[in-house]
């Protein structure tokens, strides 16, 4: 499988319809990976991929006569992820006012880097990872969310520099290496 730059395994565009547990099996390390990178936790991650696997098999006669089934798995997940933090931020709302956050541990670049994420807010978050992480383009990530490509250029563009300031403030710095 090929590589995307980072160490991982890219998916693949899919030559013919594949038996859900086949794609299970071959797509859920990817999945987890882009779910990690959207909510920043292991345990919460496993959750959405799980999620994000029961709908896909509930759906899995749309889902595997996609084109890309991978783009299908990856708007299923993107969608459920906004969807928990919606209602996430309800119930918080509803039932407390929350702790300003604390200051983030600035030992481990990971650490400071998923905590600078943590920071932006869900809708953000996700345009950042699925444009800059995932490699996509403007143009799916507007159609993927349902919004116009202005918008996602906007939020990003607002996003990283929002990064930028929190990781200047860090004392992060990037190198040339």
């Amino acid at each position: 499988m090929p590589q995307n730059g980072r160490g991982f395994e890219a998916p693949q565009r899919s030559q013919a319809p594949e038996s859900f547990e086949a794609f299970a099996q071959s797509r859920q390390g990817w999945l987890y990976r882009t779910a990690y990178l959207l909510c920043g936790d292991p345990d919460t991650a496993r959750d959405l991929t799980q999620t994000t696997l029961a709908k896909l098999f509930q759906h899995w006669g749309r889902a595997s006569a996609a084109d890309y089934i991978e783009a299908y798995a990856r708007t299923v997940l993107t969608r459920t992820y906004l969807a928990e933090r919606r209602r996430r931020l309800r119930d918080l709302l509803a039932h407390s006012h929350p702790d300003p956050r604390p200051a983030p541990d600035h030992t481990d670049l990971r650490v400071t880097l998923m905590s600078a994420l943590a920071g932006l807010p869900p809708r953000a978050r996700a345009m950042v990872v699925l444009r800059y992480w995932e490699d996509q383009s403007v143009e799916s990530v507007a159609e993927l969310l349902k919004c116009s490509e202005s918008t996602v250029k906007s939020q990003c563009s607002r996003s990283l520099a929002k990064l930028r300031t929190q990781l200047d403030e860090a004392h992060i710095y990037a190198t040339g290496s």
